[in-house]
């Protein structure tokens, strides 16, 4: 099962679909990954300073 595991993650890469089509468009807004990678990294700094809040001790 694990050999199968593993062929199948080596493997398929080779049959998935090219990421460009070879043709340019003009971007007119941001691409909806851009949007998430901005609500992921908004989220991830307000978790790591409510961490280290919570972490200091209070006087």
């Amino acid at each position: 099962m694990r050999t199968l595991f593993l062929f199948l993650l080596l493997i398929g890469p080779a049959f998935a679909d090219t990421g460009h089509d070879g043709i340019v468009h003009p971007r007119t807004a941001p691409e909806w990954s851009d949007v998430a990678l901005f609500v992921f990294a908004a989220v991830a700094i307000w978790w790591t300073r409510r961490a280290l809040r919570r972490r200091t001790p209070k006087d």
